[in-house]
């Protein structure tokens, strides 16, 4: 459905544009500003267009998670200098999608180190297809200057501005090679779309991603923080942990509730009318793609 590298929306939107009726991209980007949110001294989180930002600014510069498109680069880059920071140092994508690493195509040949998961690397080097069920965007492969030159498979660890950022990986969840970024000195995790706060999760099934996996790498993460740590998702408003656990909760018994109509035989028709999302729809909104791409990734 797309054809200009620049022309997305948030995949939050993409979900809920119908193929007759998409808005237009560009003029989103042009005319969204960049906000922020203050998380702790030298910490913030930068909302756009795309998937939310993290911006550790400090003493040893400038790091970031996730970097949107890159119409929105230059906004970032000046919300970031009015934050009291400069140039971006380290970008790390939590995973391959468009809204989340596209502007990689402007960081990474201005100096940027990019950083990333192995797996999301990887996709990144070649052509990509991302089912939405209602469309489907093709995604180019980056030339090598925006591709991660630093990777990871299951652990690393910055040392950046006073404290320890830890990258960590639990296994396919959303795609293949989703990253969720651990600020310990201010006790923050950002998510990225593993943990979608503003509807049910997208999951890319057809780029790794499952149901089981979500609820494994979330049940990961909760091993890894506390009661008082400040959870960022990829989408959505910022939340904490409860909100975490909940959403864990609410996949859990969902994921149950379809693995039964599957063993039963249903069909994914049977699946959607049974309706297993009932008690989460008003909240969460159309669960047509979620189950979808749910019982996609549990019936391979």
């Amino acid at each position: 459905m797309y054809v200009l590298r620049h022309s997305y929306l948030p995949l939050a939107l993409l979900l809920a544009a119908s193929a007759a009726a998409q808005p237009n991209f560009e003029e989103q980007i042009a005319v969204t500003e960049v906000t922020s949110q203050q998380l702790g001294e030298g910490l913030h989180v930068l909302f756009g267009v795309g998937g939310a930002i993290a911006a550790s600014i400090g003493d040893q510069g400038v790091l970031i998670v996730d970097d949107q498109f890159p119409g929105m680069v230059p906004k970032i880059r000046a919300k970031v200098r009015e934050l009291g920071g400069g140039d971006i140092d380290f970008a790390i994508n939590t995973h391959f999608h468009f809204d989340h690493a596209d502007g990689n195509l402007v960081l990474g040949p201005e100096g940027t180190w990019l950083v990333s998961q192995e797996n999301s690397r990887e996709k990144l080097t070649g052509d990509n297809v991302i089912n939405l069920v209602n469309q489907t965007i093709d995604q180019p492969a980056y030339p090598d200057d925006a591709l991660p030159s630093i990777t990871f498979e299951r652990h690393m660890r910055f040392h950046f501005n006073g404290e320890p950022i830890d990258l960590l990986h639990f296994g396919p969840a959303h795609t293949e090679g989703d990253a969720a970024v651990v600020f310990r000195g201010h006790n923050a995790v950002h998510m990225g779309d593993v943990f979608n706060n503003a509807g049910y999760p997208f999951i890319d099934a057809d780029n790794g991603g499952s149901l089981a996996g979500i609820i494994a790498f979330c049940q990961g993460v909760l091993e890894e923080i506390d009661a008082n740590t400040v959870v960022v998702p990829g989408h959505g408003a910022i939340a904490d942990s409860a909100a975490l656990e909940d959403y864990v909760s609410m996949l859990s018994t969902i994921h149950d509730r379809i693995a039964a109509l599957i063993t039963s035989g249903a069909s994914l028709e049977q699946v959607v009318a049974a309706r297993p999302t009932a008690e989460w729809d008003e909240e969460r909104g159309d669960p047509a793609s979620f189950l979808n791409r749910s019982y996609t990734s549990m019936t391979r």
